[in-house]
């Protein structure tokens, strides 16, 4: 690992299986503060998440760095490819704060990168290729080192938290459609009516609708389809908001957040005002839970005017995150 600095104990290694995610949860829990950033992720989660990671071999697509044999950081690599056939060659890299600032991370983020290319030797030559990864304005440190290398700033979205839940408006649903309750033979419906909205949101990719990426989505630890709010039209699903609580985040940062995400409504459906009714609805479903705020994610560069709608229902932007990226040069 050239450029690092040497530090005591300092050691490199592979992907070592289940036992590794523990390891991954701690260090992105010793992160958090350092870069204001709020997670609360359990061994569990990310096992969870890790069984259905799309073009990434974790036993050949990760990094360890330990010091005297505990895990302080890792790194991970995958793609994606756009439907006009770009392909974006995605990374990240978590270090303790403490190890930080020593040249370990440059050499994680060059170790990513030089991992990505070796994958973007295989793909045919000829197609746009480009790096590509993600720093909130307040992961200073990685933000940094992204532009340092080069990387550019393409793109950015908020975070978005409605800091109380009174004042909820009085919001009926159009005309016609009605909300109802979703079982399990219903839940395709929505991953499927949910693909077709977002096919319009930027950097969208079939990559992340895959049959795997489904069997993640029903198996995580925030699929709450009960309080889901899905309004249909016959047997058309014309749009949703499928809310969440993290009950363990909640507890982690001593607060009652309840998540109004994976907002869409479908084409034929749209400029009626059901975008806004579902949300509504979805504020007074998580006041009868106990929330004291909602909180979702935006791109500010949404097509379909996604940031002002939040912002009129009461929403405000706490962190942005910054989309980098630099071309790949494989040869």
């Amino acid at each position: 690992m050239p450029g690092s600095t040497q530090v005591p104990g300092l050691r490199f290694r592979r992907f070592q299986g289940d036992a590794d995610y523990a390891a991954i949860a701690a260090v992105i829990k010793g992160s958090t503060k350092e870069d204001g950033i709020e997670r609360a992720h359990s061994a569990g989660d990310v096992a969870r998440y890790y069984q259905h990671l799309t073009n990434c071999d974790p036993f050949r697509d990760m990094l360890f760095v330990e010091t005297d044999g505990q895990v302080r950081g890792y790194s991970r690599v995958w793609w994606q490819q756009q439907p006009d056939g770009e392909r974006f060659y995605r990374h990240l890299a978590f270090l303790v704060p403490e190890l930080r600032g020593k040249g370990i991370r440059q050499s994680m983020l060059q170790h990513n990168e030089q991992r990505l290319r070796e994958i973007g030797c295989a793909h045919p030559p000829g197609e746009p290729k480009q790096f590509e990864s993600w720093a909130a304005d307040t992961e200073v440190d990685w933000g940094s080192l992204l532009a340092g290398a080069g990387y550019k700033e393409v793109r950015y979205g908020f975070e978005m938290v409605r800091p109380d839940l009174e004042e909820i408006p009085d919001l009926p649903l159009p005309r016609g459609l009605e909300v109802r309750p979703v079982g399990p033979d219903q839940y395709r419906a929505v991953w499927e009516a949910a693909e077709e909205a977002f096919r319009d949101e930027w950097g969208y990719t079939e990559d992340e609708w895959t049959e795997d990426q489904f069997q993640g989505f029903v198996g995580q630890r925030t699929f709450m389809p009960e309080l889901w709010q899905v309004a249909w039209d016959g047997d058309e699903i014309a749009g949703m908001v499928l809310n969440f609580v993290n009950a363990e985040e909640n507890r982690e940062y001593e607060r009652q957040r309840g998540y109004t995400e994976t907002i869409c409504v479908r084409r034929p459906w749209r400029q009626r005002g059901l975008a806004r009714a579902l949300i509504a609805r979805s504020f007074s479903l998580l006041k009868k839970l106990g929330m004291t705020e909602a909180a979702l994610g935006v791109d500010a560069q949404n097509p379909n005017g996604a940031l002002a709608l939040y912002k009129s229902m009461g929403f405000r932007a706490v962190r942005r995150v910054t989309t980098y990226r630099k071309p790949l040069d494989s040869a």
